[in-house]
């Protein structure tokens, strides 16, 4: 994956902590959650980051 992907990736992590955090500032579950899965999902691309990385070296 190219660096463009990588950026991609930290920023929706980065989205996903700053929604977990104001959900639980406000008390709001939803948006807790959907921070959470946001997290989720740019772990998994990572874990893909990380075996084709793997492949390519």
């Amino acid at each position: 994956m190219g660096l463009d992907d990588k950026i991609k990736n930290a920023a929706q992590d980065l989205a996903g902590k700053a929604k977990e955090a104001a959900g639980k500032a406000t008390d709001n579950e939803r948006l807790e959650a959907e921070g959470k899965a946001d997290q989720a999902k740019a772990d998994v691309k990572k874990a893909g980051e990380n075996v084709k990385d793997a492949f390519n070296n």
